[in-house]
């Protein structure tokens, strides 16, 4: 079962070891944790995607990591209305022959071209988890030759 967890933590050394140590206790497999500072120097937000055997051990999971000196709240927001987005950078083989196509193929995703080379780009695609594994899939036949991913940043709608 996959939940989505946000947490605002004090921007401090080792509090990323603190909440990965938390969840590796209960066994939790991460998919993506996503960290930036917010408005405050001090606070930084955490986007935590992982996968649980239940909706009581997500129940769990949030419990424990909100009783950590360094937390100041933890909330799933897998339920709640909102908004969650994801990058991609992906570079593509790209012979010039082929790159009016793959420009045609990454026109739907909104995707940009951020680097061209003489064999490959590198293009760049922003939005949901789902958007960013079909336009994988769509560039998967011209050939990838690298990929990074943020993993998933959010926040509760209103």
């Amino acid at each position: 079962m996959r939940r989505t967890i946000t947490a605002l933590v004090y921007n401090r050394s080792g509090v990323l070891s603190m909440i990965t140590s938390v969840l590796n206790r209960r066994q939790v497999n991460i998919e993506s944790i996503s960290v930036g500072v917010v408005d405050q120097d001090n606070i930084s937000r955490m986007t935590i995607v992982a996968n649980v055997e239940s909706l009581q051990e997500a129940e769990q999971v949030t419990k424990q990591l909100n009783k950590q000196i360094d937390v100041i709240k933890v909330s799933d927001i897998t339920e709640d209305p909102h908004v969650e987005r994801e990058l991609a950078l992906v570079k593509v083989n790209a012979p010039s022959a082929s790159r009016s196509e793959i420009q045609a193929v990454i026109a739907p995703f909104r995707a940009d071209t951020v680097d061209v080379a003489q064999k490959t780009i590198i293009v760049q695609v922003v939005g949901t988890h789902e958007k960013i594994n079909a336009f994988i899939e769509v560039l998967r036949p011209y050939g990838i030759v690298q990929m990074a991913r943020t993993g998933i940043t959010g926040l509760t709608r209103g």
